[in-house]
């Protein structure tokens, strides 16, 4: 879910710069947390966050486009239909919208649905803009790195470049999130995997030629991303095992030693 285009920034030939982002207009876009501490809330408290106008419009531009493929909501949660200009969609009903999308579909399907909402998203021929502009050298890797921290934090929840290694050199194209909105929110293994891990990765790497991973820490719902790392196949991957979380996701199943939402 993270995979949105970039497209339009154009670096210089001759002098390319990482972006400011100090900016006034980079603060209205990003969210903010509603925490004394300023900091997301500790493991098994849900962190407080309050949302600005930019961030609502991601989430109801996210869940609108989302809404196509998902199921009614259930009995009692109906709702009046909302028009485009009705920012009608907070972060809850955001990630409710993903869980109706879930319903009926295997893993494979439900990535494919991401895949075809991030694509909707995108002008005619930004994939291949994308690769021209960002060939997947190391500058490319830290430009989206550093874009992706104001960009996506109402998605993911506050997030910082850190330095990683990438074949044998060191660059500043990783991304920790500290506690991840959409896992915690969601509460859910499969949502994560299946969601926002799998199609990110899978869009970055092969339609935008920028490889990607996306290693989620599921004990204490940080995130990794390294731009510029090619991911693991799904057999080789550790998420391909993770349990559900038994306490907290009402999509989990006690019996089952994997998320049942990764076995299909």
């Amino acid at each position: 879910m993270v995979g949105m285009s970039l497209v339009s920034v154009k670096p210089s030939p001759l002098q390319p710069q990482l972006p400011s982002l100090r900016g006034g207009v980079i603060r209205r876009i990003r969210c903010g947390i509603a925490e004394p501490s300023g900091e997301p809330a500790p493991l098994g408290q849900k962190t407080r966050y309050k949302d600005g106008i930019f961030a609502k419009a991601f989430m109801t531009l996210f869940a609108r486009k989302m809404e196509k493929y998902a199921d009614p909501p259930g009995r009692g949660k109906a709702t009046a239909k909302k028009d485009w200009w009705d920012w009608g969609y907070d972060y809850e009903s955001f990630v409710d919208v993903s869980k109706r999308v879930m319903q009926r579909r295997s893993r494979i399907q439900q990535q494919q649905v991401v895949r075809q909402v991030l694509l909707s998203m995108l002008p005619p021929g930004a994939p291949a803009q994308f690769r021209k502009l960002f060939p997947p050298t190391k500058w490319a890797a830290e430009f989206n790195a550093a874009l992706t921290v104001p960009f996506f934090d109402w998605l993911v929840g506050p997030s910082e470049v850190v330095e990683v290694e990438v074949n044998g050199v060191k660059q500043k194209s990783g991304v920790h999130i500290k506690k991840c909105r959409y896992l915690e929110n969601s509460g859910c293994v499969g949502m994560c995997v299946n969601m926002c891990k799998i199609p990110t990765q899978d869009f970055f790497t092969n339609e935008f030629g920028l490889p990607l991973t996306m290693t989620p820490n599921f004990e204490d719902m940080s995130c990794d991303m390294v731009y510029g790392q090619a991911p693991p196949t799904f057999e080789d991957d550790p998420v391909s095992k993770q349990p559900c979380y038994e306490d907290i996701c009402s999509m989990a199943k006690s019996s089952s030693i994997v998320c049942p939402k990764l076995q299909a």
